[in-house]
């Protein structure tokens, strides 16, 4: 068997159909949004499928990034969206490796969609616990099937779980406040396109020292935030400036998981008005997706200010829980807010690479 690339509309809802299968309702998976994957095919993003006997057995993308290239140091074959049958994995590995060795690449990487800073990744624990947004799901047979064929984990990471206490848990010395210069903002859905670039700035600054990170362009981040505004709780967005200059942010969305489960990621017309009209039952989880400070700020207590702030809009918006996509082992202060709130970890995460 080989990839063949999406090409039809009927190869696309086959290459859509296949997590369905993959996946029965209830399973924990949450889909990517089809109209996501849609708009990366446009972009030139190649979608691949495998076939036995006609039939779809396995998917992935296949992709390259210069900024990921330049990060790890070598010229790397990414593959994201990957879901396969769990006969299949053999075969749809050698083929994605066969790409690889065939273009010249030096090592295979992923999934990833379309970078780790995105989205991707595979779950190595928890498979009880059901995905989220922006977070990955998958079978207990997904690592195994991993590691069998020779692929080796990168940036181990743990999604986390948390309830959100009754009672103030982050202290901060309110006379810091006037003394320093700092001040909190919210987000506002009127103004988020002049609040975006103020976030990627930090957004940029902060992670450029982690392994997995690539810098995000003007366009990358308004394609992955597109739609935002439709579904942002304006007390989850909060950043801080001192003297005027922003150095630390935090991000959280309401957690849709379960609407986008139902669909099974079809957010179409239809669907956006029932989501918008029901937003109102979604408004009990939350998912904290990205915070940050930039490092000439870094230790001076300011992440707790925030997430003080952000617990008073949790409590204030009725939220009981707390969920975040993956913060690196190799980076415990960043899990120091989910201890304090007393959370534990849901997901074991990694990345994979193999060379061909």
């Amino acid at each position: 068997m080989s990839l063949r690339t999406v090409e039809s509309r009927r190869d696309l809802m086959e290459f859509l159909a296949l997590s369905d299968r993959v996946y029965p309702a209830g399973s924990g998976y949450v889909p990517p949004l089809r109209a996501q994957v849609r708009a990366w095919q446009r972009q030139g993003v190649r979608l691949a499928v495998l076939r036995r006997h006609g039939r779809v057995v396995a998917r992935t993308t296949l992709h390259t990034d210069a900024a990921f290239d330049a990060k790890l140091g070598g010229r790397t074959q990414l593959f994201g969206l990957t879901e396969f049958e769990e006969e299949a994995a053999g075969e749809l590995f050698e083929a994605i490796v066969a790409e690889a060795r065939a273009a010249g690449r030096q090592s295979v990487f992923g999934p990833v969609s379309l970078l780790p800073n995105q989205s991707g990744g595979v779950i190595t624990s928890g498979f009880g616990d059901r995905g989220f947004i922006d977070s990955a799901w998958n079978h207990p047979y997904y690592p195994v099937a991993y590691a069998k064929h020779g692929f080796v984990r990168r940036f181990e990471a743990d999604t986390w779980i948390c309830p959100v206490p009754g009672e103030p848990v982050f202290g901060f010395d309110d006379a810091r406040l006037a003394a320093e210069g700092l001040q909190v903002h919210r987000g506002q859905r009127r103004r988020l396109g002049e609040q975006l670039p103020i976030l990627r700035e930090m957004l940029n600054a902060a992670f450029a020292q982690l392994g997995y990170y690539t810098e995000i362009s003007a366009d990358q981040l308004a394609r992955q935030t597109d739609g935002l505004s439709f579904l942002l709780d304006e007390s989850l967005l909060l950043y801080l400036t001192k003297a005027g200059r922003p150095v630390a942010f935090v991000l959280c969305v309401p957690d849709i998981s379960e609407f986008v489960a139902r669909i099974r990621g079809d957010l179409h017309l239809v669907n956006q008005l029932r989501l918008l009209v029901n937003r109102g039952r979604y408004r009990r989880e939350a998912v904290l997706i990205i915070k940050g400070t930039i490092p000439a700020e870094q230790g001076h207590g300011y992440m707790r200010l925030l997430s003080r702030e952000l617990h008073r809009g949790l409590i204030e918006g009725g939220y009981h829980t707390l969920r975040s996509t993956y913060v690196e082992r190799s980076n415990p202060g960043s899990a120091a807010q989910f201890r304090a709130m007393g959370g534990r970890p849901l997901h074991g995460y990694t990345f994979y690479e193999k060379a061909p």
